[in-house]
C-alpha cells in the first residue's frame, strides 16, 4: 500500500508534465508552420531567394490568402447564349406587367388596411399615454411605465409601417402611370 502511495504522486506529476508539454506543443504548432511571406509588388512569395532577387519586402501581421479568379468561358456561343437569356428575362409583356402591378397594389392595400386597424387598436389601448393598469402594475409602477413605453414604441413602429406602405403605393401608381404612356 505504501509503495502505491509513493508512486501515485510521481504518476500524477508525469501525466501533468506530459499533457502540459502536449498542450504547449499544439499551441505553438500553427506558429511554427507558417513561413515568412514577402510582397513583390502585387505578387506574394514565401521563397527567400526569390524575394532577394526581386527586392521584395517581408509582410508583417497576418497570413495571406490568394484567391484564383474564375476561368473565363471562351467561344462566341457562350456570349450569344448569355445575351439571349438576358434579353428574354428582362422583357415582360405589358398586359402581364399590368396584372402584376394590380396584384401588387391589392397586396399593399390589404397590408395598409391591416396596419391601420392595428394602429387604431393600439391607440385605443394606449389611451393617450394613460392605459389601464393591469395586475401587479398597481403595486409596481415601473412595470406600468415599461408597458406604456412598449406600447408607444409599437405605435411608432406601426405608423412607420403605414408610411412605408403609402410610399410603396405611391411608387406603384407612378410606375403604372408611366407605363401606360
Amino acid at each position: 500500500m505504501s509503495q502505491l502511495q509513493n508512486t501515485l504522486p510521481r504518476v500524477k506529476a508525469t501525466a501533468f508534465a506530459f499533457f502540459t508539454f502536449l498542450a504547449v506543443g499544439l499551441w505553438h504548432a500553427p506558429l511554427q508552420a507558417q513561413e515568412r511571406i514577402f510582397r513583390c509588388g502585387n505578387e506574394y512569395t514565401n521563397s527567400a531567394q526569390a524575394a532577394q532577387r526581386n527586392d521584395c519586402k517581408p509582410m508583417e501581421g497576418g497570413s495571406v490568402t490568394v484567391v484564383q479568379p474564375p476561368k473565363a468561358v471562351t467561344g462566341s456561343s457562350a456570349g450569344a447564349r448569355s445575351a439571349q437569356s438576358a434579353g428574354a428575362a428582362g422583357k415582360v409583356e405589358t398586359s402581364e406587367q399590368r396584372t402584376r402591378d394590380a396584384e401588387a397594389r391589392q397586396i399593399l392595400e390589404a397590408e395598409l388596411r391591416k396596419a391601420e386597424t392595428r394602429r387604431q387598436e393600439l391607440l385605443k389601448a394606449y389611451n393617450q399615454g394613460e392605459p389601464e393598469k393591469e395586475g401587479k402594475e398597481s403595486r409596481n409602477y415601473q412595470k406600468y411605465l415599461d408597458r406604456v413605453a412598449e406600447m408607444k414604441s409599437n405605435i411608432d413602429r406601426v405608423e412607420s409601417d403605414i408610411a412605408g406602405l403609402r410610399r410603396e403605393l405611391g411608387r406603384l401608381s407612378v410606375a403604372s402611370s408611366s407605363n401606360t404612356r
